[in-house]
């Protein structure tokens, strides 16, 4: 991945709404407790608001990103990214064929929280398990934890 590349993870967009989460990068390469950490923005836009957070993303947050596609994709409700320390996107069916609702709420920082209704394209859930995988394969997993606070590069 060039230096300055970003890969969309998240694209959910009907031309009035959208929910991007953009990865930008490892936060910091090099560094064995903190590179496999990537560096994210969520951007939110609608009629009504606008909005980006920065976010680091785990290898967690990607493994469970594929956890919640699985349920989205089953017409299910799904929360990522929940566990206090980052904001958290939550997916609501709409009852309406087609339309998902996404909530985005910033419970650590802002105390912002943005609901938004979106159309989703046909293929979207394909789409995003192929964004899924861009961004596992322009960032591999580089180090592991060996046991808890002791980490060391992979081969």
């Amino acid at each position: 991945m060039a230096e300055g590349s970003t890969v969309d993870l998240i694209r959910l967009a009907d031309g009035e709404s959208g929910l991007e989460v953009r990865v930008l990068g490892r936060t910091m390469p090099g560094v064995l407790t903190l590179h496999d950490y990537l560096d994210a923005e969520i951007v939110v836009t609608s009629g009504f608001a606008q909005g980006r957070l920065d976010v680091s993303l785990a290898q967690d947050d990607l493994d469970s990103g594929a956890q919640v596609l699985g349920e989205l994709a089953a017409v299910r409700g799904a929360v990522w990214m929940d566990d206090g320390r980052s904001p958290e996107i939550r997916f609501e069916p709409s009852g309406q064929d087609g339309v998902a609702v996404f909530v985005v709420r910033d419970p650590a920082a802002s105390g912002t929280c943005v609901r938004v209704p979106v159309r989703l394209a046909g293929g979207w859930v394909d789409e995003h398990h192929e964004r899924l995988h861009g961004v596992r394969a322009a960032w591999l997993q580089e180090v592991v934890e060996t046991s808890p606070g002791a980490y060391e590069w992979l081969g």
